[in-house]
């Protein structure tokens, strides 16, 4: 039996399978802790919680008669704090924010808050370097609905020398006024957030999803925000109606999300799951979204920030997580101003949602919106519309739609214009393929330089089960029912080891593609 542990805390550890299955295991397997069973499950990434601090365990994991084991040692705790000692109620209707901030600003370092069973009515908290919070089973931070209970974040504020901008507030890849969220992490490090608990921003209590693109006051909050943090883990949580993206780790560094549970209502507006932007070394494993957006959106800002603030996301590891209903399972952009490099999503399903792998672009990200170095591998797609697009005039913002952002002429290069680079597809099953397979089209004056796709065995719905629909948002794009690939102003595309079943074509549809490799493409 071959796992790695891949994270431990104080009282917890998440596990995950070395295995060549996606997401999960045909079999369900046994976890022990000193013999004693703690977990059944056919997950491959999986966390056990309610360990002692500082103390050496034996792990056994068993399939049938496959075992194997490892020791491993929580880390240390200075102490361990119930928020019910310092005042807080849990009773879902005494509002318990002054007593929680109390416990967290009072914690002293590799100390741990911990939240028993009960409803902790609460407007937004700020966490502390080196102080964990542990939300047990039948816990619930809940978010209070009101938003004149939200401190705000300012956007960007001028230092005394009046020179230096620090930035607090965030919308949207601008630095703008917004509500803080209901956990805010700022400028903190060493923070580990855990339990089988719920982190619940109650937006659909207030009116955060009425007039959503009015400012009132601020922008929306999202329900976790980490800007400026190092090491921080969030594991085995449910994280569900957020006002807006659910979480949203912003200029920070080594963060690791295990075993999560990321649910909104489908029609709720603008709620990504999971939105890194500019953040290096992120991993996500093991994590179930489903939301009334983008499930995972990776960013990098608009122009303001890459010309001032730059910084490029990378290091983006996504792997055995199954994506549900959204806009798009893995999408990047379109605020990818510093650019996205080095992205890696394997032994994910994608299910249900509009796209697969949806990149997003246009002119006037800027010069430095790189997006390299991207692969997707084992990933299964069942009843995607879309399996993959990329896009480089996406109609975003007050000018989306004009001339600059639209015209499929050439334009001059200049210090406006974005440019996407290589992206791999290898080993990619997809069952219930709508409007398109594979839609790609680069700007005539910066064609996308890389295309590979191998080992990849798609089929259609049939005719009439289709919707035709426009695969890009872009102006003056025809709808599509059962197209395979659409390729257009692409400098190397290489297609093998295909076949595609059920589409209306049968050959790729490619213009302005400056070398196409075809290898054992087949049509059914």
């Amino acid at each position: 039996m071959e796992f790695t542990i891949v994270a431990v805390t104080v009282r917890s550890i998440t596990i995950e399978l070395d295995n060549s299955e996606i997401y999960q295991s045909q079999a369900v397997h046994d976890y022990y802790i000193d013999g004693r069973m703690r977990l059944s499950s056919d997950r491959n990434v999986v966390s056990i919680i309610g360990l002692l601090p500082d103390r050496e365990y034996e792990l056994t994991v068993a399939c049938g008669a496959d075992t194997g084991k490892k020791s491993f040692r929580t880390k240390k705790e200075s102490v361990l704090l119930n928020v019910k000692k310092f005042g807080a109620l849990g009773d879902g209707k005494s509002i318990d924010t002054d007593q929680i901030q109390a416990v967290i600003s009072s914690c002293p370092a590799d100390g741990t808050v911990y939240f028993p069973k009960g409803t902790y009515l609460m407007a937004p908290v700020f966490l502390k370097s080196h102080v964990n919070l542990w939300i047990d089973n039948e816990a619930t931070l809940l978010g209070i609905p009101d938003r004149k209970e939200y401190p705000i974040l300012p956007g960007m504020v001028l230092g005394t020398d009046e020179k230096t901008e620090y930035n607090f507030g965030t919308w949207e890849g601008n630095p703008l006024d917004s509500f803080a969220s209901l956990l805010t992490a700022i400028n903190a490090e060493d923070i580990d957030i855990f339990g089988e608990g719920v982190i619940d921003g109650n937006a659909p209590a207030g009116d955060w999803w009425v007039n959503q693109w009015e400012k009132r006051g601020a922008w929306r909050p999202n329900t976790i925000f980490l800007s400026g943090c190092k090491n921080v883990l969030l594991q085995g949580l449910r994280i569900q109606n957020s006002p807006s993206w659910t979480i949203h780790p912003y200029y920070s560094e080594n963060l690791k999300f295990f075993n999560l549970d990321i649910q909104n209502p489908p029609d709720s507006p603008n709620t990504d799951g999971f939105n890194p932007e500019s953040c290096q070394d992120v991993t996500l494993l093991g994590t179930r979204i489903s939301v009334g957006d983008d499930c995972i959106a990776i960013k990098s800002g608009k122009y303001y920030m890459g010309v001032f603030h730059c910084r490029r996301t990378k290091g983006i590891v996504i792997r055995n997580c199954k994506l549900e209903r959204g806009h798009g399972s893995v999408t990047i952009g379109s605020e990818v101003a510093c650019g996205v490099e080095n992205v890696r999503v394997s032994k994910c399903i994608f299910e249900g949602t509009d796209r697969g792998v949806r990149l997003k672009t246009r002119r006037g990200r800027g010069e430095q919106s790189y997006i390299n170095d991207l692969e997707f591998e084992n990933i299964t797609m069942d009843r995607v519309h879309m399996p993959m697009t990329i896009n480089m005039f996406y109609f975003c913002d007050p000018d989306g739609h004009s001339d600059y952002v639209q015209s499929q002429d050439y334009h001059p290069v200049d210090e406006m214009t974005p440019r996407v680079g290589h992206i791999a597809l290898r080993n990619i099953t997809v069952t219930g393929a709508d409007a398109s397979l594979i839609c790609a089209y680069g700007l005539p004056e910066m064609p996308i330089e890389s295309i590979e796709v191998t080992n990849l065995h798609a089929t259609f719905l049939p005719p009439t089960q289709r919707t035709p629909q426009v695969p890009i948002m872009m102006d003056n794009f025809p709808q599509m029912s059962g197209q395979s690939f659409y390729l257009r102003n692409i400098l190397k595309a290489r297609l093998e080891d295909v076949t595609v079943e059920g589409s209306s074509d049968t050959s790729p549809e490619a213009i302005g593609v400056k070398e196409l490799i075809t290898n054992q493409v087949t049509y059914n």
